[in-house]
């Protein structure tokens, strides 16, 4: 099938939106399209068409379909602060645990990379080399000029320079001993933790991209510990593995840990308060999700 549609000027795309009964204030929806594109904008104005139509349905005004993108963006900015926090916490003690095994150096031997095939690990150094070698930062030249000789950086030098993916890729090739013991700072289990990484990881990257987040449904779904021993993820609600949700969960639980003095909860309420004409069944929360222990855990002020 050949795509025939025309690409349409800001004045044509705003008239043909509200030929479809899209309530708005012609210059001002041009405005609006300006700023964010029509193809962009069009995923938060989705759910108010009528099925099977490109038509609105009534009462859908330019408001509406408005605040569901500012929400989604306060949203994403609200993830990829907790994000940071994890990501840095976790690359702290990914490098402390196989430093302290294995030496500053010990990730360039593959050997001590156990969980990386040879392949695989050949991929991994690439990039570890390649964002070596096109660093700006001070502290990387100065090694280089300090200590010619040595081939690679320490891995707690690497870890400053290494995106989430490619620590993402050094946890996955880590001994099951050492997975355990990060793990074990976090209280949960080391296959729950990976899982929680690879799940992050995809959330953080359609966070970077300014993607849909809100009603998103997650492909890579976060492992949820076992009702057995970990009740708090179970009752008296059940936290969601597709739906964003469970991923505001799993930083809470993470803040919970590493950050217990932040006001980051708050700030996710606050949030919702703001735009509470807007439904939360989509992002896979219930009326009671406040009663989730995970949630109810207050920080200790500082």
């Amino acid at each position: 099938m050949q795509y025939i549609k025309p690409a349409l000027t800001f004045q044509q795309q705003a008239d043909q939106l509200i030929a479809r009964g899209l309530e708005a204030d012609q210059q001002e929806l041009i405005e609006k399209l300006q700023a964010v594109n029509y193809y962009r904008l069009s995923g938060y104005w989705y759910p108010f068409k009528k099925p099977g139509d490109n038509d609105f349905k009534p009462g859908t005004t330019l408001k509406k379909v408005w605040r569901r993108y500012t929400f989604d963006r306060h949203l994403r900015l609200l993830v990829l602060d907790a994000i940071e926090r994890v990501e840095v916490s976790i690359r702290t003690r990914l490098i402390y645990h196989h430093a302290q095994e294995y030496g500053p150096f010990g990730y360039a031997d593959n050997n001590n990379l156990p969980g990386l095939k040879p392949q695989r690990y050949t991929v991994f150094m690439d990039k570890i080399n390649r964002a070596t070698s096109q660093s700006k930062e001070v502290f990387v030249r100065h090694f280089k000029e300090t200590y010619a000789h040595e081939s690679h950086l320490p891995l707690w030098m690497i870890a400053e320079i290494m995106t989430f993916g490619m620590m993402l890729t050094l946890y996955e090739g880590l001994a099951f001993n050492i997975q355990k013991k990060i793990a074990r700072n976090y209280s949960i289990p080391r296959e729950v933790l990976r899982s929680w990484l690879v799940a992050l990881n995809t959330v953080r990257n359609v966070c970077a991209h300014h993607g849909r987040l809100r009603d998103r449904v997650l492909e890579n779904k976060p492992k949820i510990p076992r009702a057995e021993k970990y009740p708090q993820w179970h009752t008296p609600i059940s936290i969601p593995q597709d739906r964003i949700f469970g991923i505001l969960t799993i930083l809470k639980y993470f803040m919970n840990v590493i950050a217990p003095q932040s006001c980051w909860d708050q700030r996710f309420e606050e949030l919702l308060k703001d735009y509470d004409e807007l439904p939360i069944a989509s992002m896979g929360m219930t009326e009671n999700w406040k009663d989730c222990p995970i949630w109810t855990q207050k920080p200790n002020k500082q």
